[in-house]
Parts: C-alpha cells; structure tokens; sequence
C-alpha cells in the first residue's frame, strides 16, 4: 500500500476515521466481533456501507466526484459482507469457503492491479486502499468471524523475538541473491534518528499490517486448513510474491523476476514469523525491517 501525499485536513480527518475500525480491530477484536455478531443479520450485510463516507467528501473537494465511484465504494463493502456471511453459514467449521476465496480474489487484484485508484485524487489514493483494508476486517473478523487471524496489535515481547529473529535468519542469504541478481543496489544513506522512526512506523501502519492482514492473516491462515500447517506456508508465500509483478519494473518491462523470487521468499519467513504463534504483529514486524532497511540501503 502507497503511503499518503498532497494531504489536507479533510484528507487526514478521513485517514484518522479510517484507521479507527482498523485500530478496534487491532485492540478490542473480540469484543467488536460479538458486537457486529448480535446485530440482525441484515444490519451486518448493510452497515458497512457507511464506509463510503471516505470517499465522497474527499472526492467532491478536490472535484473529481463521481456517482459510479459512490455506487462501487456503497455496494462492494455490503456484497463483501453479505458474501462473507453466507459462508459463515454454509461453512461453520472455517475449512475455507469459495466465497472466502471470491472475496480474496476481488480484494487483492483491486489492490494490485489499482483498479480504484483513478476514484481518488492524487496522492490519496492509499485511503481507497484503506477503505478496503477496513470492509475486509469488517467482513472477515466480524462477520465471518474467521479464527487465529491474529489480527491483536497489543504488541508482545514475543512478537519482537519471533519477528527480529525472522529477519536475521532471511536477510543475509536474500541480500546475497540481491546482489547476485543485480535487483538491488548498495548506497549509503544515513537518516536522522527521527527520519528513520517516522519511516519505520509509515511501513509499519501503511504497507506491513495490511499485507501481512491479507497474505498471513486470510490466505495463509485458510489454506493450512485446507493443506496444514505447512501445506499452506509455500502457496501463501508464493502467491506474496506474485502480488510484486509489477513493482519497480524497468521501462517495457511486464513481469519483475526478480522481485518476484524475492518477495517470495521473504513470504516464508513472514509466514513462519506469522506461524509461530498465530500473531500478526511477529509477521509485520519482519515485514516492516525488511522494507526499512531496503529503503535506506539498498
């Protein structure tokens, strides 16, 4: 997910109220899921629609409202929800649904493939992403109800370990291939201690949590139920790595290799920092190091 530029007051009112399902999610999930859970049936389907707020007042002040646009951020949230539901009812036991897998698809090539990034004026297109980040936990945690997402950001000494020790095993040989491949590029650069922490907690909230929430928390956690435990680390991973085609392609170039391989194997590592104890922030906290160092070093 592209962090935020060009922002205004209206646009970081709409980040903040954004990031407020996102932050109960991440704080009290239980206690939001039973709440969404005793609500009827239908309010749950319809309530996310309030989501399109997001959208319309930022659009219509930079002028690049559209009705289609309100329509697609009103109704796709609802059918994320409504099809959600239908399979916490048709699959009580979460060994995985098609409609899980309808929903993942849809969530995931919007995102990779930036298909409403053209409904927000630029810069802001990471609250679109967001706004999806925030009908996929409304969907998957309170609605379906999915278990061991491990989607609690009350951070752990345990998380620190698993996620640090992750990286310790995954950075050298990956630097090594890097290098190897010509993918990455050694320079120096050294940031103030404030430019690092303001970068550390940007990949932290803006491109680790949500990456990890769909690739560890929903794909990988429903694929070991279908193939165990280990069974669904590798297609988890490789699928990760996929997800980077098209990132940092050179001029006439479609498909990224390289960054392929790499985001690939950085997928294992995440996973099984992931796996150790069905806790996202280990995952991220990896992530997050990983993406940190490449941006000031490499």
């Amino acid at each position: 997910m592209d962090t935020m530029s060009n922002t205004t007051p209206l646009a970081v009112a709409v980040l903040i109220a954004e990031l407020v399902p996102a932050a109960a999610f991440a704080c009290a999930g239980q206690r939001v899921a039973s709440a969404i859970g005793r609500l009827p049936a239908a309010l749950q389907v319809l309530f996310p629609a309030l989501l399109t707020l997001a959208y319309a007042p930022v659009a219509a002040a930079r002028h690049v409202f559209r009705w289609d646009w309100l329509v697609l951020y009103t109704l796709l949230p609802v059918a994320i929800a409504w099809l959600l539901l239908r399979a916490a009812h048709a699959d009580p036991g979460q060994r995985g649904n098609w409609r899980d897998a309808v929903v993942l698809l849809t969530l995931g090539l919007a995102v990779d493939l930036r298909w409403f990034d053209a409904a927000w004026p630029a810069g802001l297109d990471a609250l679109g992403k967001l706004l999806l980040v925030d009908a996929g936990l409304y969907g998957f945690l309170g609605v379906r109800q999915l278990d061991n997402v491990g989607f609690d950001f009350r951070l752990q000494w345990s998380d620190w370990k698993t996620g640090l020790r992750e990286l310790v095993f995954f950075a050298p040989a990956v630097i090594l291939l890097g290098l190897a491949l010509a993918f990455i590029h050694p320079h120096r650069e050294v940031p103030s201690v404030f430019a690092a922490v303001l970068r550390w907690l940007e990949i932290f909230v803006f491109v680790a949590i949500p990456e990890e929430l769909f690739f560890r928390g929903w794909v990988q956690n429903l694929l070991e139920r279908r193939m165990g435990r280990y069974g669904g680390l590798l297609p988890a991973a490789i699928l990760f790595g996929l997800s980077h085609f098209n990132k940092r392609n050179l001029p006439g170039q479609h498909f990224n290799w390289h960054y392929v391989l790499l985001a690939s194997i950085a997928g294992i590592f995440y996973g099984r920092a992931w796996r150790e104890r069905r806790r996202l922030p280990a995952s991220t906290i990896t992530h997050t190091f990983v993406d940190w160092l490449w941006s000031w070093w490499f």
